[in-house]
């Protein structure tokens, strides 16, 4: 008597479609997990925003004019003295999150204006605003506005 020694084709076939559905239940929860931990450093990194607008603007006696970057430069990472905020912003934009950020003044370049920026969380349809008031308000409906240059 000849016995074949293996696995049938309907045996592999079942096996690899258990380890596909494995795979895709995997997959989902460790995508969440990764926004969740994306969202976690944007709401960190423009929350550092808070702490270094007040020290780069604390105690500067530059007239406004000749200071190297204005609010808008700063809390938009083009400002040409806001070297450390360039980065904060840039590494938002890098990892796929778009800033929208606005101050008070139409020039945004006096220094007692208040400024706010936001991004939408990737593990909801949250906002995550922040502004020179030190608020921090994560919000189905929050928004910077442009009227008051805060988080509403």
């Amino acid at each position: 008597m000849n016995k074949s020694k293996g696995f049938t084709i309907i045996e592999l076939i079942v096996v690899i479609a258990i380890i596909a559905v494995l795979a895709a239940i995997v997959l989902v929860n460790v995508t969440g997990y990764i926004n969740k931990g994306k969202d976690a450093a944007a709401q960190g990194n423009l929350a550092s925003l808070i702490t270094n607008g007040a020290t780069w603007f604390a105690g500067d006696t530059t007239p406004v004019n000749a200071k190297p970057g204005t609010y808008n430069g700063f809390i938009t990472g083009t400002g040409t003295g806001a070297a450390g905020y360039v980065s904060v912003y840039n590494a938002l934009v890098a990892a796929g999150y778009t800033v929208t950020a606005t101050c008070n003044v139409a020039a945004c370049a006096d220094p007692s204006t208040n400024w706010c920026a936001q991004v939408t969380l990737k593990s909801s349809t949250n906002t995550y605003c922040v502004d020179s008031t030190g608020n921090k308000l994560s919000k189905a409906s929050g928004t910077c506005l442009v009227a008051t240059g805060t988080c509403l």
